[in-house]
């Protein structure tokens, strides 16, 4: 992988974290066109490209971070759910999202791993499933709830467990779960970026555990140290970008552009799987 290559796929990785368009879908139609192959190296890119798209999450939402936070060690009554401070709830709304998708980490790892490499027709087919999912969520109007539940949290958790299918944009179905379900658009899109830290940081430890079990200079053999900085900076500053641009989008309701995107994507990666 040279560094053209490298910025491109960071490019690709820091937009469409976001853009509910699916990121695994597209660096998998990247790396695709690009000719690499399915490798240990590939895989330190990715975990690299995806530690760059959380750090521009902190950067964009520190605000909202440092309020779960600050609220997590105020003083507080503990006597109930409803009792609870705002951060505090909001915390325990992002532990119950992530049930769904530990689940599927620990019990179906090894099946997920397979799926991504059974190439571009299951990625186009998925894409497919997300323009519907954003057509559907578009056009649906149910009313609009003040704060998202614990239940719907849960939900929204599944809908991101499911996300893992190369192609199923896992900003698109949480956002537009979470709009079907009725809950603020205004708030959607925050929640969906910060529900994916923790379940990105776990699968980026267990990722860098199995490259070092096969060595770490054979894990890195196919990225020259170039290529690694400039595809993790581009991963970084285009996912500062597209953070800030897809909450201002869901506000807006600006989703069902994405969907004739992902449609026309994935029907043409079908054609050429």
């Amino acid at each position: 992988m040279n560094w053209l290559q490298a910025l491109l796929l960071g490019i690709i990785q820091g937009l469409t974290e976001y853009l509910p368009v699916s990121s695994s879908g597209h660096l998998a139609i990247g790396q695709a066109l690009f000719g690499l192959e399915d490798g240990e190296s590939n895989l330190t890119f990715t975990v690299l490209l995806h530690v760059a798209t959380v750090l521009s999450t902190l950067v964009i939402l520190w605000k909202e971070i440092v309020w779960i936070f600050k609220d997590l060690f105020t003083k507080q009554s503990w006597n109930g759910y409803q009792n609870l401070n705002g951060g505090t709830k909001y915390a325990i709304n992002i532990l119950i999202s992530m049930i769904p998708v530990a689940l599927v980490g620990f019990l179906l790892k090894d099946k997920v791993e397979e799926v991504f490499g059974s190439g571009l027709l299951i990625v186009g087919i998925m894409l497919l499933v997300t323009a519907s999912l954003l057509a559907f969520s578009y056009f649906a109007k149910p009313r609009q709830k003040e704060n998202i539940s614990p239940l719907h949290a849960f939900v929204i958790g599944i809908a991101q467990a499911c996300a893992v299918m190369p192609g199923l944009s896992r900003s698109g179905s949480t956002i537009a779960t979470g709009l079907l379900l009725g809950n603020k658009k205004e708030k959607l899109a925050q929640f969906s970026f910060l529900m994916v830290i923790p379940p990105i940081l776990g699968e980026a430890l267990l990722d860098i555990k199995d490259i070092f079990e096969v060595g770490f200079s054979e894990a890195m053999s196919g990225i020259s140290p170039v290529a690694a900085i400039v595809g993790f900076l581009a991963a970084f500053i285009f996912g500062c970008i597209a953070c800030k641009w897809m909450i201002n989008i869901v506000k807006k309701g600006k989703l069902i552009w994405f969907a004739v995107y992902c449609a026309i994507v994935g029907i043409v990666a079908i054609i050429f799987a």
